[in-house]
């Protein structure tokens, strides 16, 4: 149960920053309108991340930030094929899937107390 509730967590933070970033992009850089309001709802998904994060089990920041470095790159190459119609290469693919071995290694192989 706990590394369930792990998991949904990183994928509501992913949500949160992956779609706060997109936001922002979309007002600055896509010149949505109002671009004010694109940016600020961003801003509002990028701090509602920054308190998610806080909701790990685990308690240290630093495994829990590197861990979500890989669940980031996994999710924005999602984020891309549904909101922007990227399509990634197998090398994308290969390189998401290590990061995701890479976050199941930081978060839950199991430690000596």
């Amino acid at each position: 149960m706990l590394i369930a509730r792990s998991i949904a967590l990183f994928l509501l933070a992913a949500l949160l920053e992956i779609g706060g970033a997109w936001l922002v992009w979309q007002g600055v850089r896509e010149h949505r309108s109002p671009g004010w309001a694109w940016i600020g709802a961003g801003i509002a998904a990028l701090g509602a991340y920054g308190f998610v994060a806080t909701l790990q089990p685990d308690a240290h920041f630093g495994r829990i930030l590197a861990a979500y470095g890989g669940i980031f790159v996994a999710g924005s190459l999602a984020w891309g094929m549904v909101a922007d119609g990227f399509r990634p290469d197998r090398y994308d693919v290969l390189g998401a899937l290590v990061c995701l071995v890479g976050v199941a290694i930081i978060m839950y192989v199991p430690r000596a107390r």
